[in-house]
């Protein structure tokens, strides 16, 4: 898979396995972990990238992709199927290395991949949650159409700070 955008700067593709040092590089940052859930570790060394991208690159049905120049991953965007009941509902998340930030990347990849999303794996609803602290984040989903759901009040730990959720969603047919 591959989407381009930024006037063909940037891409959305498949991970690679010579990705592993640029995915160490901008990983390693606690002020990119420290909006991710913990499964995204820090320190962020060369053994969780290897476990990652043998976990991504061996996945059957392909839901986590790297944002990219031609150069280097500078990102990572993906899904998590929910199951049962809410089989029909994606849970979007993404990040980007620092030296890329407020160069609006993100919002573009986002509003690039979502659609992806709901055609290629039939999402009826794809959702995300921010943390309250992170207004950066909200504002990338609001300004690609997904509806603040609301609030929910000391819902995670993180780093030992008990913290507030934003619950964001979007509906295919909203897109």
């Amino acid at each position: 898979m591959k989407l381009m955008f930024g006037d063909g700067k940037w891409q959305i593709r498949n991970f690679r396995e010579n990705d592993l040092p640029a995915l160490v590089k901008y990983a390693n940052n606690r002020k990119v972990s420290i909006n991710l859930r913990d499964i995204f570790p820090y320190p962020y060394t060369e053994a969780d990238g290897r476990k990652w991208l043998e976990y991504v690159l061996n996945q059957e049905r392909k839901t986590n992709f790297a944002i990219a120049s031609d150069e280097e991953l500078i990102g990572g965007i993906g899904l998590t199927f929910q199951d049962d009941v809410h089989r029909l509902w994606g849970r979007l998340g993404y990040w980007i290395g620092e030296p890329f930030w407020g160069q609006g990347i993100v919002p573009e990849a986002v509003g690039l991949f979502v659609p992806y999303a709901f055609d290629t794996f039939g999402f009826v609803r794809i959702s995300a949650d921010v943390y309250a602290r992170n207004r950066g984040s909200a504002r990338v989903l609001e300004k690609n159409g997904f509806t603040f759901e609301g609030r929910m009040r000391k819902a995670v730990v993180k780093e030992g700070e008990i913290c507030d959720i934003l619950i964001y969603s979007v509906l295919a047919e909203e897109i």
